[in-house]
């Protein structure tokens, strides 16, 4: 009975999603201002009883529930208490309804954070929500139910939930990546809200500017995790491997870090109109687009959760009917974004326009990769593969360029720059970069290496701009400390996200030119030097776990005679499933990691293993943290949260107006 209650409880939020998709916009559109005053008490509803579905869905994995399909396909008796709940998001139906639940919770942040918003404005945006919330219900109940029952008799088990996902990473990953994903729904909501009203003005741009940095930088910490998580548990010791399903939140971030900034000059300069609204709508499409990929039935992926071409085409149908819509409204109001504003070429919308221009083509190239496969094997049912060649061919150069826009762009001001100020700010800058790039390789691995000296050079171009530009908006003034205390979060927020790239860069860099790896077979006494390090194998033991029997081997590793530690990668055997899996060992340290996976046994106690020394790997996901907490400090800026009382007189003018008029 239990479980009907999560289905009735979806198809009340299915409800309530569909009056909140519709009496909102039509009273924005009449001016019936009771109307327009339940979009929030509708997104209340919508949210409370999608929280009691999820809910109640997780009480049947923790209660073994087995006469629930969706608990019986992903769960085990035998399976840990942490991972019976987290299987709610294991498989395909639980997935969505943890996506469609995290839409419900942006949309209810919406309504309680916009009260300084016109009434108007907050209803068109919670309208769109709400359609998309209804559409995202519609397909749960009609393609894939996770409230489905097994009648008349339910096995007595479970099967199990994939052995990748027994780990804190699926704990914390895909909720993670899910809510920067459904974050750019509230961006694409706030465009499509600013196109039907016609507000497309400086105050729209500095609406939606908070929920695209918020949005931003969880979906960075969300891919961080992701490819975190690749590492140490997949066993390859890489971070990333352009996989076709990993790929489409690289193109949303990619799309998403074009809008944040063009967003920015939208509300500085009423310009980018056009460009804005369509970013954001591209940044909600790369959104949809790995929705499609994983739930299509396209792949066979530890990351694809269906195999049925039904529910792949009900979500094509929902991005084509959402993508066309918004790109036929956009279309039809392009007349009203043009701009009077004018600018020299050398200058920072100029520069941001270029930023814009690398991001687009980076995702766009990523995006073709991803996709041709997929299309070339549809059209002539061959097998084609693009791999690390292509993109890295493609990618590397375009972020080159882009690095070098993101160190010039903070010095250059507003409508025209002199270029002899740039040169005189720059050309310090270039020489003590390319110094740095050469020297710190030499004298931190005492090795040589052209990637790695660009890296770091690169680095060093983006955090001595950034200095220079700090020292020059605190230059002049009677006290540094209140110069320093004037300048407002955002900018803030920006000189961290940049910064966080540049450490990015130093850890892919030099990790990248001096990683070291060795498959051996190691016999208990026998050692083998990778690098500076020796790795000794003492033997292996047997070991249980809750729901798994394995071996663990006992590596001991020292370096120039000195003892490090000890590192116990285990091989085990999941005993529902049957499912062999790695556990990696991994000494982990801020400037290497020292990682060993553990392959099949052989004879006389021998084994094979893989074993890597990754230095500064750890620096990749550290800029990672940098550059989304860069988004969360300048989404923190008092001007966002509230508007200028000129732009509250004018909307309670036009309000007051329009309403008048109506009655």
């Amino acid at each position: 009975m239990i479980p009907e209650l999560g289905q009735f409880s979806l198809i009340l939020a299915f409800c309530l999603s569909v009056l909140l998709g519709t009496l909102p916009l039509i009273g924005a559109s009449r001016n019936h201002l009771l109307w327009m005053n339940l979009c929030r008490p509708l997104t209340a509803g919508v949210f409370v009883f999608l929280g009691i579905s999820i809910s109640i869905l997780a009480y049947a994995f923790a209660t073994d529930d087995f006469s629930v399909q969706f608990v019986a396909q992903h769960s085990n008796t035998l399976l840990p208490i942490q991972y019976k709940l987290t299987a709610v998001w294991g498989g395909h139906e639980g997935s969505f309804l943890l996506w469609t639940f995290m839409l419900g919770g942006w949309m209810l942040a919406v309504s309680v954070f916009s009260k300084s918003m016109p009434i108007d404005f907050v209803a068109r945006v919670l309208g769109v929500l709400g359609i998309l919330c209804a559409a995202y219900i519609l397909f749960m109940l009609a393609t894939s139910n996770p409230f489905d029952r097994i009648v008349p008799l339910p096995p007595a088990d479970g099967a199990d939930l994939n052995s990748a996902l027994q780990d804190f990473g699926f704990i914390i990953h895909p909720p993670t990546l899910y809510m920067g994903y459904v974050g750019f729904s509230v961006v694409f909501a706030f465009a499509i809200a600013a196109l039907l009203s016609g507000r497309l003005d400086a105050a729209w741009a500095r609406w939606s500017r908070p929920w695209a940095n918020v949005a931003w930088a969880i979906l960075t910490i969300g891919i961080a995790l992701g490819s975190w998580w690749a590492y140490y548990e997949l066993g390859w010791g890489g971070w990333w491997a352009w996989d076709p399903v990993e790929n489409p939140p690289l193109i949303t971030w990619l799309f998403g870090t074009a809008l944040i900034h063009s967003l920015a000059v939208t509300e500085k300069r009423g310009i980018f109109k056009s460009w804005t609204v369509l970013l954001a709508i591209l940044a909600f499409s790369g959104s949809l687009l790995g929705t499609f990929i994983t739930r299509s039935g396209l792949l066979t992926s530890v990351h694809a959760f269906a195999s049925d071409p039904t529910r792949g085409f009900f979500i094509l149908v929902i991005l084509g009917v959402a993508v066309g819509g918004s790109l036929l409204l956009f279309a039809l109001r392009a007349p009203m974004m043009k701009s009077e504003a004018r600018f020299d070429l050398v200058s920072r919308e100029v520069l941001i326009l270029g930023n814009n221009v690398l991001l687009v083509v980076a995702a766009a190239s990523v995006f073709l990769g991803t996709l041709f496969p997929m299309v070339y094997q549809a059209i002539t049912d061959d097998l084609i593969s693009i791999g690390p060649p292509y993109f890295n061919a493609i990618f590397v150069p375009l972020m080159i360029l882009l690095v070098l826009l993101l160190a010039v762009g903070p010095l250059c001001r507003w409508k025209r720059t002199s270029i002899a100020y740039l040169s005189r700010q720059l050309g310090k800058v270039v020489l003590a970069s390319l110094a740095l790039g050469v020297l710190i390789p030499l004298v931190v691995l005492l090795e040589f290496s052209l990637a790695a000296t660009v890296s770091v050079a690169l680095a060093a171009w983006i955090s001595l701009s950034l200095l220079g530009d700090l020292a020059n908006k605190t230059a002049n003034k009677s006290s540094r400390a209140k110069a320093l205390k004037a300048l407002p979060l955002s900018y803030y927020g920006m000189q961290i996200a940049h910064l966080g790239a540049a450490v990015m860069l130093i850890g892919i860099g030099l990790t990248s030119a001096f990683s070291y790896e060795k498959s051996v077979l190691l016999s208990p006494g026998q050692s083998i030097d990778l690098g500076n390090y020796v790795f000794m194998f003492n033997g292996s033991t047997a070991v249980t776990g809750p729901n798994y029997v394995g071996n663990e081997a006992d590596i001991s590793v020292s370096k120039n005679d000195r003892p490090i530690g000890n590192l116990k990668p285990q091989r085990r055997l999941y005993l529902a499933s049957g499912t062999p899996s790695t556990e990696m060992a991994i000494d982990a340290g801020f400037f290497r990691d020292l990682f060993v996976t553990l392959g099949e046994e052989k004879e006389s106690g021998a084994w094979s293993m893989t074993i890597y020394v990754k230095p500064f790997i750890r620096w990749i996901w550290l800029g990672a943290i940098f550059m989304a907490f860069g988004g969360v400090i300048a989404a923190g800026d008092k001007r966002y949260r509230r508007l200028r009382k000129r732009e509250l007189e004018r909307a309670a003018t036009e309000l007051s107006g329009e309403l008048q008029t109506a009655s």
